[in-house]
């Protein structure tokens, strides 16, 4: 499945993690010997929620959260009858997430996710920083200067405003910025550019992943971020390599709330030890 070319293998026929878990994601995301995938997730049982979700990043290490991954369980849950209703609840590593399908001849086309209160305080994202909020801090990389505004939305975030994200070198400075000492658990990377105060432009280097299509808790980062340091409204429209997503930061519930699509592309069997 893809949530806007953010593309994971969806396993749903475990009651609990395998213990080879880290291993089978490694081999089954190889895009040249296994399936090819930014990620392995697994669709398990919950005794606090609908269904249950966990991610295996292509390097075998675990994410909290992943907004696009999310957006593609809950289709599929709600495709393949593992759930009934068109609102359903998902716990992640980051807790519990509530969704909202729009669903079109008896499958769902459109996927709301409400993605949490984001977190700001420099130790909890956490980054190596003691301040309440790390906004426009700056950070030095391979000689260069850069400023960036932590948000964590389940999982760390670094967002970085350039002139032009599309054009932006992500695969040179992407990996140095993942694992700069100011971020003690690594960090996922966004490159923003502004087009306006309700657009924005977006490229992203995943923390396990390297540069993704797509990602859904990085966009709720960046909105976050575009607001806190005056650059976008607290709703944006936010442009991915692999397409759009709607992002709202609402005032009232202080709840980031993002609306996307998810797409199921093929089934295969999985034939290696």
């Amino acid at each position: 499945m893809n949530g806007l070319g953010n593309d994971f293998i969806i396993v749903a026929h475990f009651e609990t993690l395998p213990e080879n878990a880290p291993e089978l994601s490694r081999n089954m995301c190889d895009r040249h010997f296994g399936v090819g995938a930014d990620g392995l997730v697994f669709i398990l049982p919950s005794d606090k929620a609908d269904i249950r979700m966990r991610i295996i990043n292509a390097d075998g290490s675990e994410a909290e959260q992943c907004g696009n991954a999310v957006r593609c369980v809950a289709k599929y849950a709600f495709d393949h009858k593992l759930v009934q209703d068109e609102a359903l609840t998902v716990e992640t590593m980051a807790g519990i997430q509530r969704v909202w399908l729009t669903v079109e001849n008896g499958k769902a086309v459109q996927v709301k996710v409400d993605m949490g209160e984001p977190i700001l305080r420099g130790e909890v994202i956490p980054v190596a920083l003691s301040q309440e909020r790390i906004v426009n801090h700056p950070i030095e990389a391979g000689g260069e200067a850069f400023s960036f505004t932590g948000v964590s939305m389940g999982n760390p975030h670094a967002v970085i405003f350039v002139d032009d994200a599309p054009r932006f070198d992500v695969e040179k400075w992407g990996p140095l910025l993942e694992t700069h000492r100011l971020f003690p658990n690594k960090a996922n990377i966004e490159f923003v550019s502004v087009t306006s105060p309700q657009e924005v432009e977006m490229r992203v280097w995943e923390r396990g992943c390297g540069q993704t299509f797509a990602c859904g808790t990085g966009a709720c980062a960046t909105v976050v971020a575009g607001s806190l340091t005056g650059r976008t409204e607290r709703r944006a429209l936010v442009h991915l390599k692999g397409g759009d997503l709607e992002i709202e930061w609402n005032e009232t519930d202080n709840r980031v709330y993002m609306t996307g699509p998810a797409e199921e592309v093929f089934v295969g069997r999985w034939h290696k030890a």
